[in-house]
């Protein structure tokens, strides 16, 4: 399974960027797919997930700004960020987990540059 993004850049504060992740090979029992993001210097934090069943969860800091949706196809995941502030500045990764029975395994997308200039 191998994940690509895109849709990262470089907007003004203020505005809007939509980034979409699509899974190859044929992904089946997906428990979920989210989006992640890395500053420099800090951790990797949790933005946006959504899982089989269209339950979504969100960062505190995107709620009403940010809103995850699956894509026409089962193993697509978009992030729409609207209102986007400098401090949304950061990799934006791509999360896939699927069910293997009874364990859960992830794969990552490589990662996407988010820039939000003040």
């Amino acid at each position: 399974v191998q994940l690509v993004e895109s849709g990262g850049g470089l907007v003004q504060a203020g505005g809007s960027l939509r980034l979409s992740c699509a899974a190859s090979g044929n992904p089946f029992s997906i428990n979920s797919m989210g989006w992640y993001r890395q500053a420099p210097g800090k951790q990797r934090e949790l933005v946006a997930l959504i899982t089989s069943g269209g339950s979504t969860n969100y960062a505190d800091s995107v709620k009403g700004r940010f809103t995850i949706s699956r894509g026409n196809a089962k193993d697509t995941v978009d992030l729409q960020m609207n209102t986007l502030k400098p401090e949304d500045t950061a990799v934006y990764y791509c999360k896939l987990a699927i069910t293997f029975g009874l364990t859960i395994r992830s794969y990552w997308g490589q990662g996407t540059q988010v820039t939000v200039s003040s």
